[in-house]
C-alpha cells in the first residue's frame, strides 16, 4: 500500500454548495473543526497511503496554503492545477505526470466521503483483473445520483442516468482503482469519468465492490447539514485502520 498513489479531485467549482460555502472550495468546507478534504487524506494516510496528488482548478491556492506539501499531516502531496475546468476525467488526465510509474493508482472525489477499506479494494481489483475497479453503495434514496448495474460476478454491466424517482439503488461512491492505462483511454481536454469514461470502458472490465459503511456527499446544503450532525463517526471511519 506504501507505493499507491491516490489521485483526489478537487477542482470542482461546487455551485450548489455556494449558498452555505460562499468563499472557498468545496473540499474545504468545515465539517467539524475541520476541512471535509482532511477527513480524506486522514483516511488514506491511516490505512497505508501516503502519496497524494490533489487536482486543483477552483480557489486551488486556498487547498494549497490549508495543505502544504503534507508533512503536517504525514503524507506527502504534490498538485496537479488544472489551467481551466477538465471535468473528473480530465483532471485524471492531466495529472499523469505525477502517475509516471503506477500500475494501479487509487482515484476519489474530493467531495464525499465513502468507508472503504483501500487494501480490499485494491485486491479486488487484481483479483478480477479490473481495469476500473469502483466502491458502490446501496442507498435508500438513489434519485440525486447515477445508479450501477452489476452481474452476478460484480462485474458493472450499465450506468443509469439520474432518474429523479425516490427509490433504493446501488450508488458509485466516488472511491476507485485504475489501472494505468486508463489514461490511454481519456482524451486531453474537459470530459467525464462517469459519463464518458466509464461506459466507454465497460467491455474491457468495469468491476464494483459494495461496500456498507459510513456514505456522505457534501454537494448539497442539505447534506453539508448531514455532515455536521455526523462528524463523529465520518471522524471516527476515517480513522480506522
Amino acid at each position: 500500500m506504501h507505493d499507491v498513489k491516490a489521485v483526489l479531485l478537487v477542482g470542482g467549482l461546487g455551485t450548489r454548495l455556494r449558498a452555505v460555502v460562499p468563499s472557498a472550495p468545496k473540499p474545504l468546507a468545515r465539517v467539524g473543526d475541520r476541512p471535509f478534504l482532511e477527513l480524506l487524506v486522514r483516511q488514506l494516510r491511516n490505512q497505508g497511503v501516503r502519496r497524494l496528488v490533489m487536482s486543483t482548478g477552483y480557489l486551488a491556492d486556498q487547498i494549497e496554503q490549508e495543505f502544504g506539501d503534507g508533512r503536517g499531516l504525514d503524507v506527502e502531496i504534490e498538485y496537479s492545477r488544472e489551467p481551466h475546468p477538465l471535468g473528473t476525467a480530465g483532471a485524471v488526465k492531466f495529472a499523469q505526470t505525477y502517475l509516471q510509474n503506477a500500475a494501479d493508482f487509487v482515484v476519489m472525489n474530493g467531495d464525499s466521503f465513502m468507508e472503504v477499506d483501500f487494501g480490499q479494494l485494491i485486491r479486488f481489483h487484481h483479483a478480477h483483473n479490473a481495469v476500473v475497479s469502483m466502491a458502490v453503495r446501496k442507498v435508500p434514496d438513489a434519485q440525486r445520483y447515477g445508479t450501477v448495474r452489476l452481474d452476478s460476478k460484480s462485474r458493472v454491466i450499465a450506468f443509469a442516468e439520474k432518474a429523479g424517482i425516490a427509490a433504493p439503488g446501488l450508488v458509485n461512491a466516488g472511491v476507485y482503482v485504475f489501472r494505468r492505462e486508463v489514461l490511454d483511454s481519456i482524451p486531453e481536454g474537459p470530459s467525464s469519468l462517469e459519463k464518458d469514461t466509464f461506459p466507454k470502458l465497460l467491455e474491457t472490465g468495469v468491476y464494483a465492490l459494495e461496500q456498507q459503511g459510513v456514505f456522505i456527499d457534501i454537494g448539497t446544503p442539505e447534506d453539508y447539514v448531514r455532515a455536521q450532525a455526523i462528524f463523529d463517526r465520518l471522524s471516527a471511519a476515517a480513522l480506522s485502520k
